[in-house]
Protein backbone atom coordinates (compact mmCIF):
# COMPACT_ATOMS: atom_id res chain seq x y z
CA UNK A 1 0.00 0.00 0.00
CA UNK A 2 0.95 3.23 -0.60
CA UNK A 3 0.60 7.00 1.40
CA UNK A 4 -2.58 7.44 -0.86
CA UNK A 5 -4.10 4.57 -0.39
CA UNK A 6 -7.75 4.93 1.31
CA UNK A 7 -7.21 2.50 4.69
CA UNK A 8 -3.88 4.75 4.99
CA UNK A 9 -5.38 7.65 5.13
CA UNK A 10 -8.11 6.99 7.30
CA UNK A 11 -5.66 5.73 9.55
CA UNK A 12 -3.60 9.32 9.47
CA UNK A 13 -6.60 11.00 10.55
CA UNK A 14 -6.28 9.14 14.15
CA UNK A 15 -3.01 11.44 14.32
CA UNK A 16 -5.66 14.15 15.51
CA UNK A 17 -7.41 14.08 18.74
CA UNK A 18 -10.96 14.80 17.42
CA UNK A 19 -10.50 12.09 15.17
CA UNK A 20 -9.38 9.50 17.71
CA UNK A 21 -12.52 11.14 20.10
CA UNK A 22 -14.91 10.37 17.86
CA UNK A 23 -14.09 6.83 17.05
CA UNK A 24 -12.36 5.48 19.74
CA UNK A 25 -9.26 4.59 17.74
CA UNK A 26 -5.51 5.63 18.02
CA UNK A 27 -2.17 4.51 16.74
CA UNK A 28 0.46 1.94 18.63
CA UNK A 29 3.81 3.12 16.96
CA UNK A 30 6.59 0.55 17.59
CA UNK A 31 7.72 -2.96 18.07
CA UNK A 32 7.17 -2.73 21.99
CA UNK A 33 3.85 -0.80 21.75
CA UNK A 34 2.39 -3.23 19.43
CA UNK A 35 3.69 -5.88 21.43
CA UNK A 36 1.35 -4.71 24.45
CA UNK A 37 -1.47 -3.85 22.50
CA UNK A 38 -1.54 -7.70 20.94
CA UNK A 39 -1.74 -8.79 24.37
CA UNK A 40 -5.16 -7.38 25.25
CA UNK A 41 -7.99 -9.05 23.16
CA UNK A 42 -9.87 -7.34 21.06
CA UNK A 43 -7.47 -4.21 20.88
CA UNK A 44 -5.54 -4.50 17.72
CA UNK A 45 -7.65 -3.30 14.93
CA UNK A 46 -5.10 -3.83 12.09
CA UNK A 47 -1.05 -3.29 11.95
CA UNK A 48 0.50 -1.70 9.16
CA UNK A 49 3.82 -2.18 8.69
CA UNK A 50 6.86 -2.10 5.90
CA UNK A 51 7.89 -5.63 4.50
CA UNK A 52 11.61 -5.43 6.34
CA UNK A 53 9.34 -5.10 9.66
CA UNK A 54 7.54 -8.13 8.67
CA UNK A 55 10.34 -9.80 8.13
CA UNK A 56 11.73 -8.71 11.53
CA UNK A 57 8.74 -9.08 13.43
CA UNK A 58 6.95 -12.46 12.01
CA UNK A 59 5.90 -13.60 15.39
CA UNK A 60 3.66 -10.18 15.86
CA UNK A 61 2.59 -10.71 12.36
CA UNK A 62 1.15 -14.29 13.05
CA UNK A 63 -0.30 -12.41 15.83
CA UNK A 64 -2.35 -9.92 14.77
CA UNK A 65 -6.03 -9.58 13.32
CA UNK A 66 -5.41 -7.96 9.50
CA UNK A 67 -1.13 -7.24 9.00
CA UNK A 68 -1.02 -4.93 6.04
CA UNK A 69 2.19 -4.34 4.00
CA UNK A 70 2.91 -0.60 3.45
CA UNK A 71 6.06 1.22 1.53
CA UNK A 72 8.24 3.55 3.62
CA UNK A 73 6.71 6.43 3.38
CA UNK A 74 3.51 5.40 4.15
CA UNK A 75 4.38 3.98 7.42
CA UNK A 76 6.21 7.58 7.61
CA UNK A 77 2.83 9.12 7.09
CA UNK A 78 1.56 7.06 9.93
CA UNK A 79 4.41 7.71 12.29
CA UNK A 80 5.83 10.77 14.37
CA UNK A 81 8.83 8.98 15.06
CA UNK A 82 12.11 10.64 13.70
CA UNK A 83 13.31 7.01 12.79
CA UNK A 84 10.25 4.52 12.34
CA UNK A 85 10.67 1.61 13.39
CA UNK A 86 8.26 0.39 10.36
CA UNK A 87 5.47 -0.81 12.15
CA UNK A 88 2.34 1.10 13.35
CA UNK A 89 -1.50 -0.64 14.67
CA UNK A 90 -4.21 1.20 15.03
CA UNK A 91 -6.06 -0.03 18.24
CA UNK A 92 -9.43 0.80 20.16
CA UNK A 93 -9.42 2.94 23.35
CA UNK A 94 -8.37 1.50 26.68
CA UNK A 95 -9.73 3.51 28.85
CA UNK A 96 -12.45 2.35 31.89
CA UNK A 97 -14.81 3.89 34.06
CA UNK A 98 -13.58 5.53 37.19
CA UNK A 99 -15.74 3.03 39.48
CA UNK A 100 -14.09 0.13 38.08
CA UNK A 101 -10.70 1.06 38.59
CA UNK A 102 -10.65 1.95 41.73
CA UNK A 103 -12.90 -0.50 42.70
CA UNK A 104 -11.25 -3.49 41.03
CA UNK A 105 -14.37 -4.09 38.86
CA UNK A 106 -13.43 -5.24 35.62
CA UNK A 107 -16.63 -3.35 33.09
CA UNK A 108 -15.69 -1.64 30.51
CA UNK A 109 -16.62 1.92 30.55
CA UNK A 110 -18.91 1.40 28.03
CA UNK A 111 -20.97 -1.38 26.00
CA UNK A 112 -19.06 -2.70 23.07
CA UNK A 113 -20.62 -0.73 19.60
CA UNK A 114 -18.81 -1.35 16.07
CA UNK A 115 -19.32 0.78 13.78
CA UNK A 116 -18.43 -0.07 10.20
CA UNK A 117 -17.89 3.00 7.61
CA UNK A 118 -17.33 2.54 3.84
CA UNK A 119 -13.86 4.06 2.43
CA UNK A 120 -12.68 4.75 -1.18
CA UNK A 121 -13.19 1.59 -3.31
CA UNK A 122 -9.28 1.23 -3.55
CA UNK A 123 -7.93 -2.35 -3.44
CA UNK A 124 -4.45 -2.77 -1.85
CA UNK A 125 -1.49 -3.11 -2.91
CA UNK A 126 0.17 -6.07 -0.91
CA UNK A 127 -1.44 -7.21 2.14
CA UNK A 128 -0.50 -10.83 4.20
CA UNK A 129 -4.27 -10.91 4.55
CA UNK A 130 -6.82 -9.86 1.89
CA UNK A 131 -8.82 -7.19 2.06
CA UNK A 132 -12.35 -6.40 0.66
CA UNK A 133 -12.40 -4.16 -2.61
CA UNK A 134 -14.04 -1.63 -0.46
CA UNK A 135 -11.60 -1.50 2.66
CA UNK A 136 -13.76 -0.57 5.54
CA UNK A 137 -13.18 2.09 8.55
CA UNK A 138 -14.14 0.13 11.79
CA UNK A 139 -15.01 2.35 14.62
CA UNK A 140 -14.90 0.51 17.99
CA UNK A 141 -16.75 1.53 21.55
CA UNK A 142 -15.71 -0.08 24.55
CA UNK A 143 -13.43 -2.82 23.51
CA UNK A 144 -11.99 -4.78 26.29
CA UNK A 145 -9.19 -3.74 28.02
CA UNK A 146 -6.85 -4.59 30.72
CA UNK A 147 -9.06 -5.36 34.03
CA UNK A 148 -8.61 -5.79 37.90
CA UNK A 149 -9.82 -8.94 39.70
CA UNK A 150 -9.35 -8.03 43.34
CA UNK A 151 -9.10 -4.55 44.82
CA UNK A 152 -6.35 -2.32 44.02
CA UNK A 153 -3.59 -1.07 46.77
CA UNK A 154 -1.64 0.72 44.44
CA UNK A 155 -2.80 3.71 42.01
CA UNK A 156 -1.63 6.63 40.31
CA UNK A 157 -3.88 9.95 39.71
CA UNK A 158 -2.69 12.31 37.35
CA UNK A 159 -3.97 15.78 37.83
CA UNK A 160 -3.74 18.37 35.00
CA UNK A 161 -0.62 17.04 33.59
CA UNK A 162 -0.03 18.38 30.24
CA UNK A 163 3.31 17.28 29.18
CA UNK A 164 2.77 13.75 26.93
CA UNK A 165 6.34 12.56 27.49
CA UNK A 166 5.53 13.13 31.42
CA UNK A 167 2.12 11.07 31.18
CA UNK A 168 3.16 8.30 29.50
CA UNK A 169 6.16 7.87 31.72
CA UNK A 170 3.98 7.83 34.64
CA UNK A 171 2.05 5.31 33.07
CA UNK A 172 5.50 3.26 32.82
CA UNK A 173 6.34 3.99 35.87
CA UNK A 174 3.35 2.92 37.70
CA UNK A 175 3.24 -0.51 35.24
CA UNK A 176 7.01 -0.78 36.68
CA UNK A 177 6.31 -0.34 40.29
CA UNK A 178 3.19 -2.90 40.32
CA UNK A 179 0.71 -0.46 40.63
CA UNK A 180 -2.74 -1.37 39.48
CA UNK A 181 -4.28 1.24 37.56
CA UNK A 182 -3.33 4.81 36.55
CA UNK A 183 -6.69 7.99 36.25
CA UNK A 184 -5.83 10.91 34.20
CA UNK A 185 -8.00 13.55 35.72
CA UNK A 186 -8.90 17.20 34.79
CA UNK A 187 -7.27 18.62 31.92
CA UNK A 188 -4.85 16.48 31.25
CA UNK A 189 -3.33 15.05 28.03
CA UNK A 190 -4.72 13.26 25.96
CA UNK A 191 -3.91 9.40 26.85
CA UNK A 192 -3.84 8.45 23.13
CA UNK A 193 -1.67 11.32 22.56
CA UNK A 194 1.39 9.32 20.47
CA UNK A 195 3.98 11.23 22.71
CA UNK A 196 2.05 9.50 25.37
CA UNK A 197 1.84 6.49 23.73
CA UNK A 198 5.31 6.25 22.71
CA UNK A 199 6.83 7.05 25.99
CA UNK A 200 4.46 4.35 27.82
CA UNK A 201 7.02 1.56 25.97
CA UNK A 202 3.98 -0.58 25.92
CA UNK A 203 2.65 0.45 29.71
CA UNK A 204 -0.60 1.52 28.32
CA UNK A 205 -1.25 -1.76 27.49
CA UNK A 206 -0.40 -3.66 30.38
CA UNK A 207 -2.53 -1.82 33.64
CA UNK A 208 -6.53 -0.34 33.53
CA UNK A 209 -6.76 3.25 32.78
CA UNK A 210 -9.40 5.75 33.87
CA UNK A 211 -10.07 8.94 32.49
CA UNK A 212 -11.72 11.58 34.67
CA UNK A 213 -12.78 15.29 34.03
CA UNK A 214 -13.16 16.24 37.22
CA UNK A 215 -9.50 15.63 39.86
CA UNK A 216 -12.02 15.59 42.95
CA UNK A 217 -14.06 13.42 41.61
CA UNK A 218 -10.93 11.22 41.18
CA UNK A 219 -10.17 11.55 44.93
CA UNK A 220 -13.44 11.07 46.23
CA UNK A 221 -13.96 8.38 44.00
CA UNK A 222 -10.41 6.46 45.63
CA UNK A 223 -11.33 7.42 49.00
CA UNK A 224 -14.87 5.93 48.90
CA UNK A 225 -13.48 2.58 47.64
CA UNK A 226 -10.99 2.34 50.37
CA UNK A 227 -7.94 3.95 49.20
CA UNK A 228 -6.50 6.93 51.46
CA UNK A 229 -5.14 9.60 49.07
CA UNK A 230 -1.64 10.89 49.30
CA UNK A 231 -0.43 14.00 47.77
CA UNK A 232 2.62 14.55 46.58
CA UNK A 233 3.56 17.85 48.11
CA UNK A 234 6.67 19.77 48.59
CA UNK A 235 5.02 21.64 51.18
CA UNK A 236 3.66 18.34 52.36
CA UNK A 237 3.47 17.30 56.74
CA UNK A 238 5.02 14.17 56.25
CA UNK A 239 7.99 12.83 54.81
CA UNK A 240 8.20 10.01 52.64
CA UNK A 241 11.48 8.46 54.38
CA UNK A 242 9.36 8.00 57.32
CA UNK A 243 6.50 7.08 56.10
CA UNK A 244 6.80 3.52 55.85
CA UNK A 245 3.53 2.94 58.58
CA UNK A 246 1.35 5.16 56.23
CA UNK A 247 2.37 3.75 53.16
CA UNK A 248 1.27 0.41 54.37
CA UNK A 249 -1.90 0.91 53.44
CA UNK A 250 -3.72 0.64 50.14
CA UNK A 251 -2.99 4.40 48.11
CA UNK A 252 -3.78 6.39 45.39
CA UNK A 253 -1.06 8.56 45.11
CA UNK A 254 -2.03 12.19 44.06
CA UNK A 255 -0.17 14.49 41.21
CA UNK A 256 -0.21 17.53 40.00
CA UNK A 257 0.78 19.66 36.94
CA UNK A 258 4.00 19.76 36.38
CA UNK A 259 5.32 23.42 36.36
CA UNK A 260 2.18 24.47 39.46
CA UNK A 261 1.72 21.25 40.95
CA UNK A 262 -1.51 20.39 43.07
CA UNK A 263 -4.00 23.65 43.26
CA UNK A 264 -4.85 23.98 47.52
CA UNK A 265 -8.36 23.10 47.03
CA UNK A 266 -7.46 19.63 45.22
CA UNK A 267 -4.49 18.85 48.02
CA UNK A 268 -6.87 19.97 50.62
CA UNK A 269 -8.81 16.50 49.97
CA UNK A 270 -5.98 14.35 49.99
CA UNK A 271 -5.91 12.52 53.37
CA UNK A 272 -2.19 13.13 53.43
CA UNK A 273 0.24 15.30 51.87
CA UNK A 274 3.65 13.73 51.46
CA UNK A 275 7.05 15.68 50.54
CA UNK A 276 10.06 14.16 48.85
CA UNK A 277 13.48 15.17 50.73
CA UNK A 278 15.88 17.20 48.55
CA UNK A 279 18.98 16.95 50.49
CA UNK A 280 20.87 18.77 47.75
CA UNK A 281 20.26 22.43 45.74
CA UNK A 282 17.76 21.25 43.13
CA UNK A 283 14.88 23.46 43.67
CA UNK A 284 12.61 20.46 42.55
CA UNK A 285 11.86 17.21 41.06
CA UNK A 286 10.61 16.43 37.39
CA UNK A 287 7.12 15.03 37.44
CA UNK A 288 7.56 11.15 36.62
CA UNK A 289 10.72 11.02 38.71
CA UNK A 290 8.91 11.99 41.93
CA UNK A 291 5.66 9.79 40.48
CA UNK A 292 8.29 7.05 40.72
CA UNK A 293 9.77 7.90 44.04
CA UNK A 294 6.51 7.93 45.85
CA UNK A 295 5.20 4.77 43.94
CA UNK A 296 8.27 2.46 44.52
CA UNK A 297 8.16 3.49 48.25
CA UNK A 298 4.36 2.29 48.60
CA UNK A 299 5.31 -1.05 46.23
CA UNK A 300 8.50 -1.46 48.63
CA UNK A 301 6.08 -1.29 51.70
CA UNK A 302 3.60 -3.25 50.35
CA UNK A 303 5.88 -6.10 48.91
CA UNK A 304 7.60 -6.40 52.53
CA UNK A 305 4.29 -6.84 54.46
Amino acid sequence: MTKGNGRVKEARKLSRRSERSERRLFLADGPKAVEGALDVEGCVVEVFATPAATEQYADLAGAAPRWTLVDDRALASLSDSVNPAGLVAVCTFLDKSLSSVVEGRGAPAEPPVVEVRGAPAEPPVVEVRGAPAEPPVVEVRGAPAPSLETTPHLVAICADVRDPGNAGTVIRCADAAGADAVVLAGHSVDAYNPKTVRASVGSLFHLPLAIEPDPAAAVRAAQAAGLQVLAADGAGEVDLDHADDLLAAPTAWLFGNEAWGLPTELAELADHRVRIPIHGRAESLNLSTAAALCLYASARVHRRA
